[in-house]
């Protein structure tokens, strides 16, 4: 069957992949002296600690640290690879805080700061509305948008594209909402979804370190102000996703210890269904003290994260973020999700991304079926899932040789 559906706790896993892991696991190769404890560990469902974490990060064969989140990977999802139909409409660049890293965000009064009003929202979605089936809306922190002003904006979107799910609002949003509207994180949100909010993306976790968070970005709520604001999401029924931006000034071990945090939330509430490791770029911005991820460095954080992370189902190679090739080749680094076909961006471009904003499903599934995959189309929720299968491209007419 071409189509399928799924909760959205499991989220297109398949429901024994433990027991499918085990069993490949027992069959696989021989593993060398220092990946065995993990290999063990895994076969049995046990968490890997952060001792372990650093064992993989630190281990000198990255193509074995990839190899073993692969197997993980196809236990779960056999050889499918995810990508959905969106198009991301930042709303405002206008922010109160100033994080380091952050090329996007502008003062008030700033030339080229803007502010998409309701109806200027809608006719910008308005452009992309026929070909996705979401809407991923992040933006600065807007000093006068308070819960009326989202109340009213999602149920215009939902009025006039009823089709589209809204994927909107990060940790630090809610929260700014949340003050500005003197509501708990839980009122806020559960305002918000009745208003037809869809879920919450991952963004502005950065690294669950406040050490790290007060250099970086000041201002933002705490390590655990962002764990609590998720929490209250996967209380009132909202999935969310969640990230780590590495390669600003963080250690090794800060890096794990931000999975773990993640992974015992999950283990709780079961709401996470995607991790986003994505790297810091660094073209305009202000943070000259980051130690820049390397591509092979991006490739083992992808396969750390698979391993690291057994209650997450999904783990996104961010393609916005690292490009077409390297998300491709992450695909067999326990990768299984690659975003969609996203129309237009600005955060990440203003970054420094070069990734092309014009791929459409067809584009994606000629890519995933490169990195030995199946396309597979699903909605926000990881509830609904088609075999894309490409149409067939239109023969060129051909002139006819005339005979003498």
């Amino acid at each position: 069957m071409s189509a399928w559906t799924s909760s959205r706790f499991d989220a297109g896993s398949n429901q024994d992949w433990q027991r499918r892991l085990t069993e490949s696991l027992q069959q696989s190769s021989q593993w060398s002296e220092a990946i065995q404890p993990l290999v063990t560990k895994l076969s049995v469902g046990k968490s890997l600690s952060l001792e372990d974490g650093l064992t993989l990060y630190n281990h000198p064969n990255l193509s074995e640290v990839g190899r073993l989140a692969h197997e993980v990977r196809t236990a779960r999802f056999d050889d499918k690879a995810f990508f959905n139909s969106n198009v991301h409409v930042n709303q405002t660049n206008v922010c109160v805080l100033a994080c380091k890293f952050c090329a996007f965000r502008r003062s008030k009064k700033a030339e080229d700061a803007y502010a998409m009003e309701v109806d200027a929202y809608l006719e910008d979605l308005g452009q992309y509305a026929e070909f996705v089936d979401e809407v991923h809306s992040v933006g600065g922190l807007h000093p006068d948008w308070g819960i009326d002003h989202y109340e009213e904006l999602f149920r215009a979107t939902k009025a006039r594209f009823p089709h589209i799910t809204i994927k909107a609002l990060t940790a630090v949003e809610i929260k700014h909402i949340s003050q500005l509207s003197d509501l708990s994180y839980t009122q806020t949100l559960q305002r918000l979804k009745n208003a037809g909010l869809g879920s919450l993306p991952g963004g502005g976790a950065e690294i669950l370190d406040d050490d790290v968070r007060a250099i970086i970005c000041n201002g933002k709520e705490s390590s655990q102000e962002y764990l609590d604001i998720h929490r209250s999401a996967h209380e009132v029924g909202l999935s969310t996703n969640c990230t780590m931006l590495f390669g600003t000034i963080e250690t090794l071990e800060q890096r794990v210890e931000h999975m773990i945090s993640l992974r015992e939330l999950a283990s709780e509430t079961g709401g996470f269904q995607c991790f986003v490791p994505y790297p810091f770029l660094p073209d305009d911005t202000r943070l000259p003290e980051a130690q820049l991820a390397t591509g092979s460095e991006i490739l083992r954080t992808i396969a750390v994260s698979r391993l690291m992370l057994h209650s997450i189902p999904h783990i996104k190679a961010y393609r916005m973020n690292i490009g077409d090739e390297l998300a491709e080749l992450a695909l067999q680094f326990g990768a299984d999700d690659i975003d969609g076909t996203v129309q237009k961006e600005s955060i990440m471009h203003l970054a420094g991304s070069t990734t092309p904003l014009d791929h459409d499903r067809y584009q994606l599934s000629r890519l995933i079926k490169d990195a030995g995959c199946v396309p597979i189309q699903r909605n926000t929720t990881y509830e609904r899932f088609e075999i894309y299968v490409a149409p067939e491209p239109k023969r060129r007419k051909r002139l006819q040789v005339i005979q003498e």
